[in-house]
C-alpha cells in the first residue's frame, strides 16, 4: 500500500473517531515517507487519545516537514495548533507565544494571507487586554464569513461570546456562544476540534455566570458527539467544569470519572491546571461522607483557599464550625464582587456562623448573600437565600417561618434538578416538622433518605435514617445497594481484609497505586462502610463471592 493510501485510511479513521486505527494508518504512512501530512494526522490522533506531549512532539516534526515541503499554509496551521496546545494542554505561555510568532513568520510574505483570520483569532486568544481580544475576535469572525471558512467563523463567534461574558455582558455573549455551539454540534464545520473549542467555551461561560441549567442542557446535546467520537471537553479546565455539572445534577459516578480524567489530562501541565478538578473531586468526597479522602486531595492544592467550600463542609461535619468560618471568611475576602462562587461561600458561611453560635454575624452574612443574589438574578442563588433565611429562622425558634423558606428553597432546587440540595432542604424541613407534624416529617425524611442513598451521600443518609428512627418510623437495615462488587473489587476486598495497604495491594495485583486507591474507594462506597476496618469486618461476615456480589 502506498503512502497516499495509508493517509486516506488515516483520514477516514479520524473522520469516524477511530483514533487507534488512525494512529496505525499514519504510522504506516510514515514508514513509507516522512511527510508533513502523515505527521500532522498522527499528531491529531494522539491528541484525541489524550497523549498531549507525544502529540505536540509529532506536530513539531510536522511543522518542520511542511517547511521542507514548501507548504507555508500547512506549516502555519500546525504552528497555530501547537501554540494552543502549549498554552492549554501544558500551561506554557512562553512556548505558546513563540509558536504564534513562528506561525506568523511563515506567512509574512503572503499577500493576501489565507491564514490571517486564524492568526487574528490566536492573537486575540493570547492577549491579556480584553478590548484588544474583542477587536481581534471580531476581525477573525468577519474574515471567516467573508472567506467561507465556517470553522473559523464558529470558533471566532464562540471566543467573542466568551470574551463578552467575561467582560460583564453575559446576555450578549451567551447568545453568540449558543449559536456557535449549535452550529458546531450540527456538523457545520469541517474540523472536529471546532466542537471542542466551542463546547469548552460554553462550559467556561456557564461556570462564570452560574448558569448550570444551560450547561446541563448543552452537555445533553453533546451526547451524540460523545458516543461517536469521545468527550469534547478535551482540556483539563473544561473537563473539570463538565464534572462539576454532573456532580450538581446527581450523576456522581459519571462526575467522578470525568474529574479523574481532568486530573489525568492536566498532569503534564502542573498543579495549576488540575486545581478545579481537585476542588470538585474534594467536594464530591465530602458529599459522599469521605472526608479523609477530601482532606488528602485538598492538601495537594497549590491554592488551598480555593477549596474553601469542601474544606469548610468537612470541618462542619467534624464539629469544628470556628475553623469553617475562618476558611470561608478568607475566601469571601478574595471574592468581593458578586459572583456565583461568592454566593456559595456566603451561604455556607451563614450555616457555619450559626453552628458557631454567632447569630448576629450570620445575619450580616445573610444580608451580604441577599445583595449578591439581587445582583446576579439567578434561581440557584435565590434558593440559597431562602435556605439561609430558613436556617436563621430555625435557629431563632421560628419554625413556621423556617418551613416557609424551606418550601421555597426546595421548590427552586427541584426545578433546577439539583437533587443533593433538594434532599438537604427536605431533611431540614423534616426536622422542622418533627414536633408539629410528625407524619409529614416522616414523608420528607424518607424522600431525603432515598435521594441520599441513590447519590451515595452516606452521612446525610444516616442522618435521615436517625431522624426516622426517632420518629418511630424505622431506619435503614443492612448495607446500601450500590451494585455488586466486580471480580477485581472482590479480590481487593480480600486483600483489605488481610490488612494490606494500597501500595501493597497495587504490588500484589500488578496495578498502579492510583488504581488500587480507586478500587478501595469504590468498595467502601458500594458496601456503605466508612473505612477499611469496616470493609474488612464486612468481608469476614460475607466470605463467599456469591454473597459479596
Amino acid at each position: 500500500m502506498s503512502s497516499d493510501q495509508h493517509l486516506d485510511t488515516g483520514r477516514a479513521a479520524l473522520a469516524y473517531g477511530r483514533w487507534d486505527e488512525a494512529v496505525a494508518a499514519f504510522e504506516n504512512a510514515l514508514a513509507v515517507d516522512q511527510t508533513g501530512d502523515a505527521l500532522a494526522g498522527l499528531g491529531e490522533a494522539w491528541w484525541w487519545l489524550g497523549r498531549n506531549r507525544v502529540s505536540i512532539q509529532t506536530r513539531e516534526r510536522a511543522f518542520a516537514a511542511y517547511l521542507r515541503e514548501d507548504n507555508p499554509v500547512a506549516a502555519c496551521s500546525t504552528g497555530i495548533t501547537l501554540s494552543i496546545s502549549y498554552l492549554i494542554n501544558l500551561g506554557n505561555a512562553a512556548a505558546a507565544h513563540g509558536w504564534l510568532a513562528k506561525a506568523e513568520r511563515t506567512m509574512e510574505s503572503a499577500a493576501p494571507n489565507p491564514m490571517q483570520g486564524w492568526l487574528w483569532l490566536l492573537r486575540g486568544f493570547l492577549t491579556s487586554d480584553p478590548a484588544t481580544s474583542q477587536e481581534l475576535f471580531e476581525r477573525a469572525l468577519e474574515n471567516g464569513r467573508d472567506n467561507g471558512d465556517i470553522d473559523l467563523e464558529l470558533i471566532a463567534r464562540s471566543d467573542l461570546g466568551l470574551c463578552l461574558v467575561s467582560g460583564g455582558k453575559p446576555d450578549e455573549g451567551l447568545v453568540l456562544l449558543d449559536e456557535a455551539l449549535a452550529g458546531s454540534l450540527a456538523g457545520e464545520g469541517r474540523r472536529l476540534d471546532t466542537v471542542v473549542f466551542t463546547s469548552c467555551n460554553m462550559l467556561t461561560a456557564c461556570q462564570m455566570t452560574g448558569d448550570l441549567d444551560r450547561a446541563s442542557q448543552w452537555c445533553r446535546a453533546a451526547d451524540e458527539f460523545m458516543q461517536r467520537f469521545s468527550c469534547p471537553f478535551m482540556f483539563a479546565t473544561c473537563r473539570a467544569h463538565y464534572g462539576a455539572v454532573l456532580l450538581a445534577k446527581g450523576q456522581w459516578e459519571q462526575a467522578e470519572r470525568e474529574l479523574l480524567a481532568a486530573l489525568r489530562i492536566g498532569e503534564e501541565a502542573g498543579p495549576g491546571a488540575r486545581q478545579d478538578a481537585m476542588v470538585w473531586l474534594a467536594e464530591l468526597r465530602v458529599r459522599q461522607g469521605r472526608s479523609e479522602e477530601a482532606e488528602a486531595l485538598m492538601s495537594e492544592l497549590p491554592d488551598p483557599v480555593a477549596a474553601a467550600i469542601p474544606a469548610a463542609r468537612a470541618r462542619l461535619l467534624a464539629g469544628e464550625p470556628a475553623m469553617a468560618v475562618a476558611l470561608l471568611e478568607q475566601r469571601a475576602a478574595d471574592l468581593d464582587a458578586p459572583s456565583p462562587a461568592r454566593a456559595s461561600i456566603l451561604a455556607l458561611l451563614v450555616d457555619a456562623l450559626i453552628a458557631d453560635d454567632r447569630h448576629d454575624s450570620a445575619t450580616e452574612a445573610s444580608v451580604a448573600l441577599e445583595c449578591t443574589a439581587e445582583a446576579l438574578q439567578l434561581d440557584r442563588t435565590t434558593a440559597l437565600v431562602e435556605m439561609a433565611r430558613a436556617h436563621l429562622a430555625s435557629a431563632a425558634g421560628r419554625d413556621d417561618e423556617a418551613q416557609s423558606h424551606l418550601r421555597a428553597g426546595l421548590r427552586l432546587f427541584t426545578q433546577l434538578e439539583l437533587p443533593y440540595e433538594a434532599a438537604g432542604a427536605q431533611l431540614e424541613r423534616a426536622h422542622s416538622l418533627a414536633r408539629s407534624d410528625p407524619a409529614a416529617a416522616i414523608i420528607d425524611a424518607r424522600n431525603a433518605r432515598a435521594t441520599f442513598d441513590r447519590l451515595g451521600a452516606r452521612s446525610h443518609a444516616d442522618a435521615a435514617a436517625a431522624l426516622l428512627r426517632s420518629l418511630g418510623a424505622g431506619g435503614r437495615t443492612g448495607p446500601r445497594a450500590h451494585g455488586p462488587l466486580t471480580q477485581r473489587e472482590q479480590e481487593v476486598l480480600q486483600l483489605i481484609a488481610a490488612g494490606l495497604s494500597n501500595p501493597e495491594i497495587a504490588e500484589r495485583l500488578y496495578i498502579s497505586r492510583k488504581t488500587a486507591s480507586h478500587h478501595v474507594s469504590r468498595i467502601l462506597m458500594k458496601l456503605g462502610v466508612r473505612n477499611r476496618t469496616e470493609a474488612a469486618a464486612y468481608a469476614a461476615r460475607a466470605p463467599s463471592r456469591a454473597r459479596l456480589g
